[in-house]
């Protein structure tokens, strides 16, 4: 069996910020899309020269909005390098960019998992979040992934917004479950610095409100037959996203694209932000990469203890002392020799983690 390795490819434009994003994305840089998928043309068979990209287990397509630039051009970049047979391929997706055209060319070039930014399913709260689609356009994207032949789906949700209320949160669970995901993210809006958002602390999010949210979107899914495999997924059996546990797992991965983040045995690098720079470096014959770091092995041991407790398979027991678990009665829970997050628990993670040994 092929050891996993993973390949994320940046796609950095969009047509609208959305008012919480601080990801590497732009929306006055269209005009560079040839130029930017060639120099990551480049780039792949660069690391194909030199021995340093063996066969892939998992493609991430992200960005940005990865559905509004060429698809031929994206499916070419996802021909480049070698994949298994049987590797996931995930492109995510706007549901305002698609079309049954755009998910044919996709499936033509070896995609068979969408993931779409659907955030809520009430206008308000999209409104109120910087986000240009509606419910309606949400279904309609479904639909026509599927009917191109993709079967899996992710949604991703973002509860939190300034005045959405639980009601809407409920109704925003409702109508994803209508449209039969075999999974879903759902993740509290965060306030990152540089945005829209942290400008106006008026909209900044309630600790409280999010955790009531959490509490019932864990409970709404369970009983849809989504299970928690890390804080903020959820998945029918089998379902799970490969290329997230690959993260989650400390595996190595290449990250294509301007500020895509890699990983290699304990080393990891990222490139240039901006995509001029990026086609620039290729152009030259240079390096994308901006920066790098080396992971000890014990940095590499806590690191990968934070990460698992994060997951359904959680940590050895040996992980936290008696008295710990004595002090972190009802977020800890016990099963054969590992230990995991409770409900409550995954609210509290960082209180947990900092104490594992």
């Amino acid at each position: 069996m092929t050891a996993p390795f993973g390949l994320y490819v940046h796609i950095p434009f969009c047509i609208k910020r959305c008012d919480y994003c601080a990801f590497a994305t732009w929306t006055d840089r269209g005009h560079l899309e040839d130029s930017y998928v060639d120099a990551m043309l480049v780039d792949v068979q660069r690391h194909l020269d030199v021995g340093e990209l063996p066969m892939v287990t998992s493609v991430f397509v992200g960005g940005g909005t990865p559905s509004i630039i060429n698809p031929k051009l994206l499916v070419e970049v996802l021909n480049s390098f070698p994949l298994r047979d049987d590797a996931e391929v995930t492109v995510e997706c706007n549901p305002d960019t698609v079309s049954l055209e755009l998910f044919a060319t996709y499936v033509a070039g070896g995609v068979n998992r969408i993931s779409f930014g659907v955030q809520s399913m009430v206008p308000s709260v999209l409104a109120a979040l910087g986000r240009t689609h509606n419910p309606a356009s949400v279904e309609r994207a479904v639909h026509m992934a599927r009917d191109a032949g993709i079967k899996r789906i992710n949604l991703d949700l973002i509860y939190g917004g300034a005045g959405e209320t639980i009601e809407q949160w409920r109704e925003t669970i409702v109508e994803t479950l209508k449209l039969e995901p075999d999974h879903v993210s759902a993740y509290a809006l965060t306030v990152e610095a540089g945005t829209a958002l942290a400008d106006d602390p008026s909209r900044h999010p309630d600790d409280d409100d999010q955790a009531d949210k959490y509490l019932i979107a864990n409970s709404m899914f369970a009983e849809a037959r989504l299970t928690n495999y890390e804080i903020s997924n959820w998945a029918t059996p089998s379902q799970e996203c490969e290329h997230n546990l690959l993260y989650w797992r400390q595996g190595n991965y290449l990250g294509v694209g301007c500020a895509a983040h890699s990983h290699v045995d304990g080393r990891r690098w990222w490139n240039v932000r901006t995509p001029e720079r990026y086609i620039e470096r290729i152009s030259a014959g240079q390096s994308p990469e901006s920066s790098s770091e080396f992971l000890d092995e014990e940095h590499r041991r806590v690191e990968g203890l934070q990460l698992s407790l994060r997951t359904r398979e959680g940590v050895p027991s040996n992980s936290l002392g008696e008295s710990d678990l004595e002090e972190l009665e009802g977020l800890i829970t016990r099963d054969g020799d590992r230990l995991q997050l409770t409900v409550e628990g995954r609210l509290l993670a960082n209180e947990v983690a900092v104490r594992l040994r």
